[in-house]
């Protein structure tokens, strides 16, 4: 009995390890249409008896607004050409002020929320935590630079039911992606640590405060280097 309990555990870490690896790799190159974060959303919606909402339009980062990249790297994540995945530096300064009590300071990069937002589920927990290290690890392997931050920009939630920079673009500028201004695109990065709280299309004066700041940043950042 215990051989054949060996044996299914052996076969299920297999699995998990086979099935993930093909998905990274497949994700290389193939569009992501749908991610967890979108489903449960849609699920959250149906289950408050409201309509479905989901705005999200796949565009390559070359499609985009040179500016795209280098907010949310201004904003988020300003090692990101430089780091393997992991700011440590940024971890445990946000490690310090929890322990601090002071206000929550996230610690992840772009690598580590594209990984979450592609492969995982929104909601706090180490087995989630340790699961985003295991994904952030992987693609940053296989992906390059240039594909992680096309899929993060296509992918991470910048308001209600809108997922990507086209759809946010679109919705709250009347305008392509790719005719997003650099103060649109600090906007919109001034949002992402909560975009269902801050909005890009009606934002208040601490947005706009932010919006200042982070174009401050950006003249300190390269436009982002083709693939």
């Amino acid at each position: 009995m215990l051989k054949k309990i060996q044996k299914i555990m052996q076969w299920i870490v297999l699995l998990f390890f086979g099935s993930t690896i093909l998905a990274v790799v497949a994700y290389r190159w193939v569009p992501i249409y749908v991610t967890p974060l979108m489903v449960i959303r849609c699920c959250q919606q149906v289950a408050h008896g409201e309509k479905i909402r989901l705005r999200h339009h796949w565009v390559p980062l070359d499609e985009m607004s040179i500016y795209m990249p280098v907010a949310v790297m201004a904003s988020e994540d300003q090692l990101y050409l430089k780091h393997h995945g992991f700011d440590f530096k940024a971890i445990d300064a946000a490690i310090e002020e929890s322990r601090a009590g002071k206000r929550h300071r996230g610690g992840s990069t772009i690598s580590q929320q594209t990984a979450k937002n592609v492969f995982l589920w929104p909601a706090h927990s180490w087995v989630r935590k340790g699961l985003e290290v295991y994904f952030t690890c992987l693609i940053e392997l296989i992906w390059s630079k240039h594909r992680i931050m096309e899929v993060y920009l296509n992918s991470i939630e910048m308001g209600d039911g809108i997922y990507g920079a086209e759809a946010v673009a679109q919705q709250h500028f009347g305008r392509s992606s790719s005719e997003l201004t650099r103060a649109n695109c600090a906007l919109i990065a001034a949002t992402l640590p909560n975009p269902l709280k801050f909005s890009s299309k009606t934002p208040s004066a601490y947005m706009l405060k932010r919006q200042t700041a982070i174009m401050k940043q950006m003249r300190h950042i390269d436009v982002f280097p083709k693939e």
